[in-house]
C-alpha cells in the first residue's frame, strides 16, 4: 500500500511541473506557476511523497507492535527508533545541567559577562547578516548589465534546503564529538516541527517578493496580537492589563510605520499586497506551531538542543530535497548557481549564518534563559530594520521611525512585566512552602 501511494504521488509530482512549467526569472512572469499559491500546492504535493508512505509504514509498525516483535539489526533498530523511540530513565539535559552549574556559582561574574557578550555578538552577527543577504537574494537581479537584463532567483524552497542541510551537518558533527543524553524521542515526531519550520521559512522568503524587509520584521514583532486574539477566542484565556496595554502600543506603532513608509519591493508599484499579508500570516501560524511542538518534545522526552536541531533538520533536508528533485527545481537552481557565481557566495554565507545562528540560539537559551534571548533578538529586529533601510534605501518617515520605536518600547515593557510577574510568583510560592514547613 505504501509503495502504491508513493508511486502515485511520484507520478503526480513529475507530471505537474511539466504541465505548469517553471517559475519565470524575470520581473513580469506570465506562467501559472508564477502565482505563489500554485507553488505552495506543488510543494505540499512534494512533501506528501514522504509523509503519506511514512505515515502508512509507522501505523503498520505500531499496529503489529514492532518494538516487541522486531528483531535486532541496523534496519530493525532504525524502524524501532523511527516509530517508537526508546524507553529509558531520562538523564539530565544540557539545559538543566547548565542551570544547576549557574546556581552553584561555578562561573564568576566576569566569565558570565564575557559569555553573554559572546552570545550577543554571535546572535547579532549571524542574524543581521542573514537578514541582509535574505533580502539581497530575493530582491536583486543577478547578471544585470547595461546591455543585458538580469534575472531573479525565485526558488524559495531551494534556499530552505541549503540552509537546513548545512545545519544538519553541523548538528551531526556536534553529536559525534560531544556526549549527549540518551535519545528517547520517536524520530517521526521531528517531522511535524520540521514541516512547519520549512513552511514558515518558505512563507518568509516568498513574502519578500511582495513586502519589504522592514515591513516583514514589523509583522514578526506584532505577532503577539493575533496570538492573544486566538487565545481569547479559542481557549477563553485571560490576560493581564499590561498585556492589553503593550498589544495596543504595538498596534499603534505598526500602523504608524505601515501607513507612512513606502514599501517598495520587487513588484514595482505594489504596496503591501494581499499576497504579502497572507504569506506573513502563514509565517506566523507555522512559526508558532514550530516553537510549541518543539517545546512539547523538550518537556516530554528531555531531548537536548543539538538532538532537536539535528532531528528537525534531517527531516527538513529529506522533505525539501525530495520535493525539489521531483519538481526539477533542484537542477534549475544549480544551473542558476553556475551561471551567477556571486549567488553561490551569497547562498553559502546565508547558510553559514542560518546554521551558526541556530547554535547560538540553543547555547544562549541554555546559558541565560529565554528572557535574555528574547531581549537580544528584539534588539536584533530593530537593528535589522535600520540596516535594511540604510543598505537598500527603503524610505522611512519621521512618523514611521516613531512607530518602530513605539513597537520595540512595547516589546521591552512586555518582557519586563512578564519577568517581574514570574519573580513575584516564585517568591509567593517560596513563602507558601516555608509556611507549610
Amino acid at each position: 500500500m505504501a509503495g502504491l501511494w508513493c508511486f502515485g504521488l511520484l507520478v503526480v509530482n513529475f507530471i505537474v511541473p511539466c504541465v505548469l512549467g517553471t517559475e519565470s526569472t524575470t520581473e513580469q512572469g506570465n506562467n501559472l506557476v508564477d502565482f505563489w499559491i500554485i507553488r505552495f500546492v506543488i510543494n505540499l504535493l512534494g512533501y506528501a511523497t514522504v509523509f503519506v508512505p511514512g505515515a502508512i509504514i509507522i501505523n503498520y509498525l505500531r499496529k503489529i507492535k514492532y518494538n516487541e516483535t522486531g528483531g535486532h539489526g541496523v534496519l530493525q533498530d532504525f524502524l524501532r527508533n523511527l516509530a517508537f523511540g526508546k524507553e529509558s530513565t531520562l538523564p539530565l539535559t544540557q539545559e538543566e545541567d547548565s542551570g544547576k552549574k549557574r546556581e552553584s556559582g561555578e562561573e564568576s561574574s566576569v566569565q558570565r559577562g564575557l559569555t553573554l557578550l559572546f552570545c550577543v555578538a554571535g546572535l547579532q552577527g549571524s542574524y543581521l547578516t542573514w537578514g541582509v543577504l535574505q533580502e539581497k537574494i530575493m530582491t536583486s537581479e543577478y547578471g544585470r548589465t547595461e546591455s543585458s537584463q538580469g534575472e531573479y532567483f525565485k526558488n524559495s524552497q531551494f534556499l530552505v534546503f541549503i540552509n537546513r542541510i548545512l545545519a544538519f551537518l553541523i548538528g551531526l558533527v556536534v553529536l559525534l564529538v560531544k556526549s549527549q543524553p540518551t535519545h528517547t524521542t520517536p524520530l517521526y515526531k521531528y517531522s511535524f516541527s520540521s514541516f512547519s519550520n520549512i513552511m514558515s521559512s518558505w512563507c518568509q522568503y516568498e513574502a519578500l517578493k511582495f513586502v519589504s524587509f522592514p515591513t516583514q520584521v514589523m509583522a514578526k514583532a506584532s505577532k503577539v496580537i493575533p496570538v492573544m486574539l486566538m487565545g481569547k477566542v479559542v481557549s477563553r484565556k485571560k490576560y493581564d492589563y499590561h498585556e492589553y496595554f503593550t498589544a495596543g502600543l504595538i498596534s499603534v506603532g505598526v500602523s504608524l510605520f505601515l501607513l507612512t513608509s513606502g514599501d517598495i519591493t520587487r513588484h514595482k508599484g505594489s504596496v503591501t499586497t494581499v499576497s504579502g499579508v497572507i504569506l506573513l500570516m502563514g509565517y506566523m501560524v507555522f512559526d508558532s506551531f514550530t516553537s510549541n511542538w518543539q517545546g512539547e518534545l523538550f518537556k516530554r522526552y528531555k531531548v537536548s538542543s543539538i538532538q532537536m536541531m539535528t532531528g528537525v533538520n534531517l527531516f527538513s533536508c529529506l522533505l525539501t530535497g525530495v520535493s525539489l528533485i521531483e519538481q526539477g527545481g533542484f537542477f534549475e537552481s544549480v544551473a542558476f548557481m553556475t551561471k551567477h557565481p556571486d549567488f553561490i557566495f551569497h547562498a553559502i554565507i546565508l547558510s553559514l549564518c542560518s546554521a551558526g545562528g541556530q547554535l547560538f540560539i540553543f547555547y544562549t537559551i541554555a546559558q541565560f534563559g529565554p528572557v535574555t534571548f528574547t531581549i537580544i533578538m528584539t534588539i536584533r529586529q530593530g537593528l535589522a530594520i535600520l540596516l535594511s533601510c540604510i543598505i537598500y534605501g527603503h524610505p522611512v518617515t519621521l512618523v514611521g521611525i516613531m512607530g518602530v520605536l513605539i513597537v520595540f518600547l512595547a516589546l521591552f515593557l512586555r518582557i519586563y512585566a512578564n519577568q517581574r510577574k514570574r519573580a513575584l510568583q516564585q517568591k509567593s510560592q517560596q513563602a507558601s512552602n516555608l509556611s507549610k514547613v
